[in-house]
């Protein structure tokens, strides 16, 4: 009696551990038909080229007193001064860089720790779940701020421990998405394949779930700039910022007690914090319903 041929082991489930391709341009499309995320997209880029470029038009020092203290804005200073006498259109152009340098390494760092824990709680499940969900839940019921207050103040004020700080203490919303992300990816037929070829566990972890849950985890990791951007500015906001590095959370502090008095000197660093923050915020929500599939069909 003769038998059916039966293609080698080997061979089957490499064909069908391939992952469905991510309809790039699709996404794109989308993501450009939104009005609201080209806004934040365009807001984004003028702001980089006042903050990237505007040092270099205006190489002045920003703690060089340019004037007298608390001159209001005029032909000689657009801006004005602040208590100091500084200018404080130079100081907007200056302090951006360390604002947004904090704001993208912190992110950059609490994307990292919630992908890793995440992941590995996700796709192991067991005591290594339950052990790290409840470090994360650990995290979460901590006062963030005060927390990040305490190791700037434990590692003394700088940009790297500003940044550090953040990424610490707000890794965990992203830790929850992945594990979600996983736990729901782990069992497709694809990762089956790499699973019955004999694929390690770090090659499916990192090369074939994560990319197919990088979709909110993108989303995820761009808001985080946002709120990056706003702790740095509360942080310096309570006086525990790099006095010798200018930014816009160091000048809303700094001119805090003459807000009546000199108002532009804090509601201008403020204005460029919000806008910011509401560029990151429209590229994220334009991110979201680019790249998920339930809110472009509502779309």
């Amino acid at each position: 009696m003769s038998q059916t041929p039966v293609a080698p082991l080997d061979r089957v489930p490499a064909a069908a551990s391939r992952a469905p391709a991510p309809q790039s341009w699709e996404s794109l499309r989308v993501f450009f038909r939104n009005p609201s995320a080209v806004f934040g997209v365009m807001l984004l880029l003028a702001i980089l080229a006042v903050t990237l470029v505007g040092p270099v038009l205006m190489p002045a020092d920003p703690f060089e007193i340019a004037g007298a203290p608390m001159d209001p804005p005029g032909a000689d200073l657009p801006l004005g001064t602040d208590y100091l006498g500084r200018d404080v259109l130079v100081g907007i152009v200056h302090g951006g860089r360390a604002t947004l340098l904090v704001g993208v390494v912190a992110a950059v760092l609490s994307v990292l720790i919630g992908v890793t824990v995440g992941a590995l709680a996700g796709y192991y499940g067991g005591w290594i779940d339950e052990a790290l969900m409840r470090v994360t839940e650990f995290f979460q019921v901590l006062p963030t701020l005060l927390f990040a207050m305490v190791l700037v103040t434990l590692f003394s004020p700088s940009l790297a421990t500003i940044a550090v700080a953040i990424g610490v203490v707000s890794w965990t919303g992203t830790a929850r998405l992945a594990r979600g992300e996983f736990l729901r990816l782990k069992r497709r037929e694809y990762v089956l394949a790499e699973r019955v070829i004999g694929a390690r566990d770090a090659r499916i972890i990192w090369r074939v779930i994560l990319p197919n849950a990088l979709a909110p985890l993108i989303v995820s990791a761009t808001l985080a700039v946002g709120t990056a951007v706003l702790f740095e500015a509360g942080l310096s906001f309570l006086g525990l910022g790099d006095p010798n590095i200018m930014s816009w959370g160091l000048m809303i502090g700094s001119n805090r007690p003459y807000i009546l008095t000199a108002w532009w000197a804090v509601t201008l660093p403020g204005a460029a914090i919000f806008l910011t923050v509401l560029a990151v915020s429209l590229i994220g929500d334009g991110l979201n319903d680019a790249l998920n599939p339930n809110s472009r069909g509502r779309a």
